[in-house]
C-alpha cells in the first residue's frame, strides 16, 4: 500500500463522515435543474462562469503527464536550484558548468527578459504560428526543458494540489521510471519478432527485477517527498493528502522496437508488483516517422502482454493525427487496432476518428466495449489546429461512446486544469450542467482506480445493488453499501463525488 493514501477503509468512513446534504441515491439521476438553469443562465458571463465551474466536481483527470503538467515557473524554479545552464539559442537547460553561449538558470531570477523568453520556450506562452508549427513547438517544449523536470515529489504535490483545488475526486500521472536501466537491458537482449522469446531474455537474470525493485524505491521517495511538501499526517495537511494517485508508466513509442517492448514489459511488471501502478501508454508524436512505421508492431507488443499479465490496464494515445500531418493511409486504422490488437480501455484524443475505416462501425465497436474517449480539447486547438465544429467530441456523443475531459499538460498548454476544459465545452460545444456531470462520472467510472464501483454497470450510473436504497450523506449506510465503501477506492472516490455533487447543487446562488 502506498505511503500517500490511508487505507481504503479510512477513507471511505472520512468520506461518509464529511457528507453535508442527504439525498437518497436513488435520485442521484434526477436532473438537478437549479444547476442546470443556472449554467445555461450564465454560459455568456465569462467570469461567473468560470467560478461555477471551478467549483463543480470535475471527477479526476485521466490524462495527464507529468513532466507537462507542471507550471512553466516551477521548472524554471527547479533549474535555478539545480544550478542548470541555458543554452542562450536553443533555451534548452543542460547540467553545469555553463559553456559557450549558455547562461545559469539562475540569471532568470533578475533577468525578465531571459525569464521570458525561458517562458515562451518551455510553454505555449505567447505562441504565433509561423516558420514553427504548434505541434512543432508544443513538442520541442519537452527537450528544453527536460533537465529540469527531475523533482518528480514536488511535481506530483503541485499538480495533486491543483486538482484537489479544483474539485477532481481521482489522478492518474504519466510519468517514466528507471528509463536509462531499462533501455541499457533492451539494447542488451536486443530485438526478436517472437514477442514470447524476447520477453524471456529480457526476465531472465533478474535484471527487470532489479529494475523494477529500483522503481518501486524511486517511487517510494517520490511519495515522501510529496507528503512533505503537502504537510501530509499533521494538522497542517492539504487536502490533496487524501486524494487517490495512480500511475501510468509511459512508453515513448520513439524508441526503438527493442527498448519499446522493455519499457511496456517494465510498465506490466511494475502494474503486478505494485498498485499505484495501473496502467501502460505510449506517448511522442504519434506522426513520428518511427511512430508511423512501428505503430502496428507496438499494437501487437501491447496485446501479447496483455495476455500475460493480468493486472495492468491499459490506455493508449491513438489517433491524435490531422489530414496533412501524415500520409491518408496512417489515418484509417490507428483508433481501430489500439481498440482491436491492443484491446485499450481507453483512447487518449483519437481526433481522427472519422477518417477511419468503417469509421461508424468502430464508434458502434467503442460504445458496445464501453471504450472511453480522452478529450482534450486545448492540445488538440494547440498541437493540431483541430476545435470547434471540427472537433469529434460532438461525433462521438452522438454515437454513445464515453467521454471526459482531460487537460494532458496542463503547464505547457498554460491552461487552467480542467475549468478551462469544460469552459470550452460549454462555450464551443453547446454542453450543459447534465453532460458535464455525465463526463466527471466517466472519469472516476473509467479510471483504473482499483475496487469495484459504486455504479451499476459501465456508463450506466444507477447504484450497485448494495446501495441503492442508501443515501448520500444521511445516515449511515446500511451494512453492504459501507462494506462496499470499506473495500473499495474507486466507490470510496464515487461516494466522495456524488457527496460534492449534492453540496453543490444544493447551493445558494442567489
Amino acid at each position: 500500500m502506498p505511503r500517500l493514501l490511508r487505507p481504503v477503509a479510512l477513507v471511505a468512513l472520512a468520506v461518509i463522515a464529511c457528507a453535508a446534504s442527504a439525498v437518497p441515491f436513488g435520485q442521484v439521476g434526477a436532473r438537478p435543474a437549479g444547476a442546470s438553469a443556472y449554467l445555461d443562465a450564465i454560459r455568456d458571463d465569462p467570469a461567473r462562469l468560470h467560478a461555477f465551474l471551478r467549483a463543480m466536481p470535475k471527477g479526476g483527470d485521466l490524462h495527464n503527464h507529468l513532466s507537462g503538467a507542471v507550471r512553466t515557473e516551477s521548472l524554471i524554479r527547479f533549474a535555478a536550484a539545480d544550478g542548470l545552464c541555458i543554452d542562450t539559442v536553443s533555451l534548452a537547460a543542460s547540467s553545469p558548468p555553463c559553456g559557450l553561449h549558455q547562461r545559469p538558470a539562475g540569471d532568470t531570477a533578475g533577468d525578465r527578459a531571459l525569464f521570458t523568453q525561458v517562458l515562451d520556450a518551455w510553454s505555449m506562452e505567447d505562441f504565433e504560428p509561423g516558420p514553427e508549427t504548434g505541434h512543432d513547438h508544443f513538442f520541442a517544449t519537452f527537450a528544453r526543458f527536460g533537465a529540469a523536470a527531475r523533482h518528480t515529489g514536488d511535481m506530483i504535490a503541485e499538480v495533486a494540489a491543483r486538482a484537489a483545488a479544483e474539485n477532481e475526486f481521482y489522478l492518474e500521472l504519466m510519468l517514466s521510471r528507471q528509463s536509462p536501466a531499462v533501455r541499457a537491458l533492451a539494447q542488451q537482449a536486443g530485438f526478436d519478432p517472437d514477442l514470447a522469446r524476447m520477453r524471456d531474455r529480457l526476465l531472465a537474470g533478474g535484471a527487470m527485477a532489479r529494475i523494477v525493485a529500483a522503481a518501486r524505491t524511486d517511487t517510494d521517495a517520490d511519495f515522501d517527498r510529496f507528503r512533505a511538501v503537502l504537510h501530509c499526517g499533521t494538522p497542517a495537511a492539504a487536502r490533496a493528502c487524501t486524494l487517490p494517485i495512480r500511475l501510468d508508466s509511459q512508453v515513448i513509442r520513439t524508441d526503438p522496437p527493442e527498448a519499446v517492448f522493455a519499457e511496456l514489459v517494465l510498465g506490466f511488471e511494475l502494474a503486478e508488483a505494485d498498485h499505484r501502478f495501473v496502467a501502460v501508454n505510449l506517448v511522442a508524436p504519434e506522426d513520428d516517422a518511427t511512430s508511423l512505421r512501428d505503430y502496428r508492431l507496438h499494437m501487437r507488443m501491447v496485446g501479447y502482454l496483455r495476455s500475460v499479465y493480468q493486472r495492468a490496464h491499459v490506455t493508449l494515445h491513438a489517433g491524435e493525427l490531422t489530414t496533412g500531418l501524415v500520409p491518408p493511409p496512417d489515418l484509417g486504422f490507428h483508433i481501430r487496432d489500439a481498440v482491436l490488437v491492443a484491446h485499450s480501455e481507453r483512447i487518449g484524443h483519437g481526433v481522427d476518428v472519422a477518417q477511419e475505416a468503417d469509421s461508424d462501425g468502430l464508434l458502434a465497436t467503442m460504445a458496445a466495449g464501453h471504450v472511453l474517449v480522452e478529450i482534450a480539447l486545448s492540445s488538440n486547438r494547440q498541437i493540431l489546429g483541430v476545435y470547434g465544429d471540427r472537433h469529434p467530441l460532438r461525433l462521438y456523443r452522438q454515437h454513445h461512446v464515453p467521454v471526459t475531459l482531460v487537460t494532458d499538460d496542463e503547464g505547457v498548454e498554460r491552461i487552467d486544469g480542467l475549468t478551462s476544459q469544460y469552459e470550452e465545452a460549454v462555450r464551443v460545444h453547446g454542453l450543459g450542467y447534465e453532460d458535464l456531470r455525465v463526463m466527471a462520472r466517466a472519469a472516476i467510472d473509467h479510471g483504473f482506480l482499483e475496487g469495484a464501483s459504486l455504479w451499476r454497470g459501465p456508463d450506466d450510473f444507477r447504484p450497485a445493488p448494495p446501495c441503492e436504497h442508501d443515501t448520500i450523506g444521511g445516515p449511515a449506510p446500511r451494512p453492504a453499501c459501507r462494506a462496499l465503501l470499506q473495500a473499495s477506492a474507486r466507490a470510496a472516490a464515487e461516494w466522495r463525488q456524488e457527496t460534492a455533487f449534492a453540496r453543490f447543487e444544493h447551493a445558494d446562488r442567489g
